[in-house]
Protein backbone atom coordinates (compact mmCIF):
# COMPACT_ATOMS: atom_id res chain seq x y z
CA UNK A 1 0.00 0.00 0.00
CA UNK A 2 1.32 3.46 -0.92
CA UNK A 3 2.49 5.58 2.00
CA UNK A 4 1.90 8.85 0.11
CA UNK A 5 -1.11 10.08 -1.83
CA UNK A 6 -1.49 12.87 -4.38
CA UNK A 7 -4.30 14.37 -6.44
CA UNK A 8 -3.63 15.97 -9.82
CA UNK A 9 -6.42 18.13 -11.24
CA UNK A 10 -6.09 18.27 -15.03
CA UNK A 11 -4.13 15.10 -15.79
CA UNK A 12 -5.20 13.86 -19.21
CA UNK A 13 -2.13 15.15 -21.06
CA UNK A 14 1.00 17.27 -20.88
CA UNK A 15 2.28 18.30 -17.48
CA UNK A 16 -0.64 16.78 -15.57
CA UNK A 17 -0.14 13.40 -17.20
CA UNK A 18 3.60 13.67 -16.57
CA UNK A 19 2.98 14.37 -12.88
CA UNK A 20 0.78 11.29 -12.55
CA UNK A 21 3.39 9.14 -14.29
CA UNK A 22 6.29 10.31 -12.12
CA UNK A 23 4.34 10.20 -8.86
CA UNK A 24 3.03 6.68 -9.53
CA UNK A 25 6.56 5.55 -10.37
CA UNK A 26 7.73 7.03 -7.04
CA UNK A 27 5.19 4.93 -5.17
CA UNK A 28 2.37 7.42 -4.67
CA UNK A 29 -1.29 6.55 -4.83
CA UNK A 30 -2.64 9.11 -7.31
CA UNK A 31 -6.10 10.52 -7.92
CA UNK A 32 -6.05 11.95 -11.46
CA UNK A 33 -8.82 14.00 -13.05
CA UNK A 34 -9.73 14.51 -16.67
CA UNK A 35 -12.33 16.74 -18.29
CA UNK A 36 -12.66 14.42 -21.28
CA UNK A 37 -11.42 10.88 -21.87
CA UNK A 38 -7.66 10.66 -22.14
CA UNK A 39 -6.26 7.52 -23.79
CA UNK A 40 -2.77 8.03 -22.36
CA UNK A 41 -4.11 8.47 -18.83
CA UNK A 42 -6.26 5.34 -19.16
CA UNK A 43 -3.22 3.37 -20.30
CA UNK A 44 -1.14 4.77 -17.44
CA UNK A 45 -3.80 3.76 -14.92
CA UNK A 46 -3.77 0.23 -16.36
CA UNK A 47 0.02 0.08 -15.94
CA UNK A 48 -0.34 1.12 -12.30
CA UNK A 49 -3.48 -0.82 -11.45
CA UNK A 50 -4.77 -0.01 -8.00
CA UNK A 51 -2.57 3.05 -7.50
CA UNK A 52 -3.88 5.46 -10.17
CA UNK A 53 -7.56 6.38 -9.92
CA UNK A 54 -9.24 8.38 -12.70
CA UNK A 55 -12.05 10.84 -11.98
CA UNK A 56 -14.09 12.89 -14.46
CA UNK A 57 -13.94 16.57 -13.53
CA UNK A 58 -14.45 19.97 -15.11
CA UNK A 59 -13.00 22.43 -12.61
CA UNK A 60 -15.65 25.00 -13.52
CA UNK A 61 -18.48 22.64 -12.49
CA UNK A 62 -19.13 22.65 -8.74
CA UNK A 63 -20.90 19.28 -8.82
CA UNK A 64 -17.81 17.64 -10.34
CA UNK A 65 -15.60 19.06 -7.60
CA UNK A 66 -18.06 17.92 -4.93
CA UNK A 67 -18.12 14.42 -6.40
CA UNK A 68 -14.32 14.23 -6.29
CA UNK A 69 -14.32 15.43 -2.69
CA UNK A 70 -16.74 12.63 -1.80
CA UNK A 71 -14.38 10.08 -3.38
CA UNK A 72 -11.24 11.08 -1.43
CA UNK A 73 -10.94 10.48 2.34
CA UNK A 74 -10.35 13.49 4.57
CA UNK A 75 -6.72 14.11 5.48
CA UNK A 76 -5.39 11.59 2.97
CA UNK A 77 -3.59 13.83 0.44
CA UNK A 78 0.05 14.71 0.94
CA UNK A 79 0.00 16.71 -2.29
CA UNK A 80 -2.74 18.45 -4.29
CA UNK A 81 -1.81 19.98 -7.66
CA UNK A 82 -4.20 22.26 -9.52
CA UNK A 83 -3.28 22.03 -13.20
CA UNK A 84 -6.39 22.99 -15.20
CA UNK A 85 -6.07 25.86 -17.64
CA UNK A 86 -6.53 27.26 -21.12
CA UNK A 87 -4.29 29.53 -23.20
CA UNK A 88 -7.01 31.85 -24.43
CA UNK A 89 -6.43 31.78 -28.19
CA UNK A 90 -4.22 33.85 -30.47
CA UNK A 91 -5.94 37.24 -30.17
CA UNK A 92 -4.55 38.58 -26.89
CA UNK A 93 -3.62 42.21 -27.51
CA UNK A 94 -4.99 44.83 -25.15
CA UNK A 95 -7.46 45.80 -27.87
CA UNK A 96 -8.79 42.23 -28.00
CA UNK A 97 -9.83 42.09 -24.35
CA UNK A 98 -13.57 42.06 -23.75
CA UNK A 99 -16.06 41.09 -21.06
CA UNK A 100 -16.54 37.57 -22.42
CA UNK A 101 -12.95 36.41 -23.00
CA UNK A 102 -11.65 38.00 -19.80
CA UNK A 103 -14.39 36.45 -17.68
CA UNK A 104 -13.91 33.03 -19.28
CA UNK A 105 -10.15 32.76 -18.78
CA UNK A 106 -10.22 34.27 -15.29
CA UNK A 107 -12.80 31.74 -14.14
CA UNK A 108 -11.03 28.79 -15.78
CA UNK A 109 -7.41 29.61 -14.90
CA UNK A 110 -7.71 31.54 -11.64
CA UNK A 111 -11.01 31.56 -9.76
CA UNK A 112 -12.24 27.99 -10.23
CA UNK A 113 -8.89 26.26 -9.51
CA UNK A 114 -8.57 28.16 -6.23
CA UNK A 115 -12.20 27.51 -5.29
CA UNK A 116 -11.69 23.81 -6.07
CA UNK A 117 -8.60 23.81 -3.84
CA UNK A 118 -10.73 25.24 -1.02
CA UNK A 119 -13.38 22.56 -1.61
CA UNK A 120 -10.67 19.88 -1.41
CA UNK A 121 -8.78 21.44 1.50
CA UNK A 122 -10.15 18.94 4.04
CA UNK A 123 -8.64 16.15 1.94
CA UNK A 124 -5.10 17.53 2.38
CA UNK A 125 -3.23 16.36 5.45
CA UNK A 126 -1.92 18.90 7.97
CA UNK A 127 1.53 19.93 6.80
CA UNK A 128 0.79 18.93 3.19
CA UNK A 129 1.31 21.00 0.07
CA UNK A 130 -0.87 22.49 -2.66
CA UNK A 131 0.74 23.23 -6.01
CA UNK A 132 -0.91 25.86 -8.22
CA UNK A 133 0.24 25.60 -11.86
CA UNK A 134 1.15 29.18 -12.64
CA UNK A 135 3.67 30.55 -15.14
CA UNK A 136 6.54 32.99 -15.38
CA UNK A 137 4.16 34.86 -17.65
CA UNK A 138 2.27 35.74 -14.47
CA UNK A 139 5.26 37.70 -13.17
CA UNK A 140 4.79 41.47 -13.37
CA UNK A 141 8.47 42.11 -12.62
CA UNK A 142 9.61 39.88 -15.49
CA UNK A 143 7.08 40.67 -18.21
CA UNK A 144 7.69 41.61 -21.82
CA UNK A 145 4.00 42.37 -22.37
CA UNK A 146 1.63 40.75 -24.84
CA UNK A 147 -0.38 37.53 -24.47
CA UNK A 148 -2.55 39.60 -22.16
CA UNK A 149 -5.39 37.15 -21.49
CA UNK A 150 -3.06 34.39 -20.36
CA UNK A 151 -0.82 36.75 -18.36
CA UNK A 152 -3.86 38.31 -16.67
CA UNK A 153 -5.16 34.90 -15.63
CA UNK A 154 -1.86 33.83 -14.07
CA UNK A 155 -1.30 37.10 -12.22
CA UNK A 156 -4.82 36.72 -10.85
CA UNK A 157 -4.24 33.10 -9.90
CA UNK A 158 -1.08 34.09 -8.01
CA UNK A 159 -2.98 36.67 -5.98
CA UNK A 160 -5.84 34.28 -5.20
CA UNK A 161 -3.30 31.61 -4.26
CA UNK A 162 -1.88 33.98 -1.67
CA UNK A 163 -5.37 34.41 -0.24
CA UNK A 164 -5.82 30.62 -0.32
CA UNK A 165 -2.70 30.28 1.81
CA UNK A 166 -3.40 33.10 4.23
CA UNK A 167 -7.11 32.39 4.82
CA UNK A 168 -7.38 28.61 4.42
CA UNK A 169 -4.07 26.71 4.33
CA UNK A 170 -1.71 28.40 6.77
CA UNK A 171 -3.74 27.53 9.87
CA UNK A 172 -3.13 23.84 9.11
CA UNK A 173 0.55 24.27 8.15
CA UNK A 174 -0.26 23.58 4.47
CA UNK A 175 2.04 25.31 2.00
CA UNK A 176 0.79 26.76 -1.28
CA UNK A 177 3.39 26.84 -4.06
CA UNK A 178 2.73 28.77 -7.28
CA UNK A 179 4.72 26.82 -9.87
CA UNK A 180 6.46 27.97 -13.05
CA UNK A 181 6.95 24.72 -15.00
CA UNK A 182 9.39 26.25 -17.47
CA UNK A 183 8.87 26.54 -21.20
CA UNK A 184 7.89 22.93 -21.83
CA UNK A 185 7.36 20.92 -25.01
CA UNK A 186 3.62 20.35 -24.65
CA UNK A 187 0.62 21.15 -26.85
CA UNK A 188 0.55 24.60 -25.23
CA UNK A 189 4.32 25.17 -25.12
CA UNK A 190 4.96 23.99 -28.66
CA UNK A 191 7.86 22.05 -30.22
CA UNK A 192 10.40 24.89 -29.86
CA UNK A 193 10.16 24.96 -26.06
CA UNK A 194 13.35 24.60 -24.04
CA UNK A 195 12.70 21.54 -21.84
CA UNK A 196 10.74 18.31 -21.99
CA UNK A 197 7.90 17.21 -19.75
CA UNK A 198 10.02 14.79 -17.73
CA UNK A 199 12.54 17.51 -16.81
CA UNK A 200 9.81 19.93 -15.74
CA UNK A 201 7.75 17.39 -13.82
CA UNK A 202 10.68 15.82 -11.99
CA UNK A 203 11.80 19.26 -10.87
CA UNK A 204 8.34 20.37 -9.75
CA UNK A 205 7.86 17.23 -7.66
CA UNK A 206 11.21 17.87 -5.95
CA UNK A 207 10.04 21.44 -5.21
CA UNK A 208 6.71 20.23 -3.81
CA UNK A 209 8.28 17.48 -1.69
CA UNK A 210 10.84 19.80 -0.08
CA UNK A 211 10.73 20.24 3.69
CA UNK A 212 9.62 23.79 4.52
CA UNK A 213 7.79 25.93 6.98
CA UNK A 214 4.23 26.66 5.78
CA UNK A 215 4.48 29.39 3.14
CA UNK A 216 3.29 30.70 -0.22
CA UNK A 217 6.09 31.10 -2.76
CA UNK A 218 6.44 31.48 -6.52
CA UNK A 219 9.01 28.89 -7.60
CA UNK A 220 10.27 27.55 -10.91
CA UNK A 221 10.63 23.84 -11.63
CA UNK A 222 14.34 24.06 -10.75
CA UNK A 223 13.63 25.58 -7.34
CA UNK A 224 14.61 29.16 -8.22
CA UNK A 225 12.44 32.04 -7.01
CA UNK A 226 10.28 33.76 -9.63
CA UNK A 227 9.75 37.50 -9.00
CA UNK A 228 6.17 38.52 -8.40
Amino acid sequence: MADRTACIIGASRGLGLGLVKHLATRGYEVHATQRSHGVALTELAAEHSGSVHIHQLDVTVEADVASLADAIPDGSLDMLVMNPGVYGGSEQSLEDLNADNVADILMTNAVCPVQAAIALMAKVTDGGVIGMMSSKMGSIADSSGGVNLYRLSKVSQNMLSRSLFEKHAKERDISVISLHPGWVKTDMGGPNALIDVDTSVSGMITVLEADRQPEHRFLAYDGTEVPW
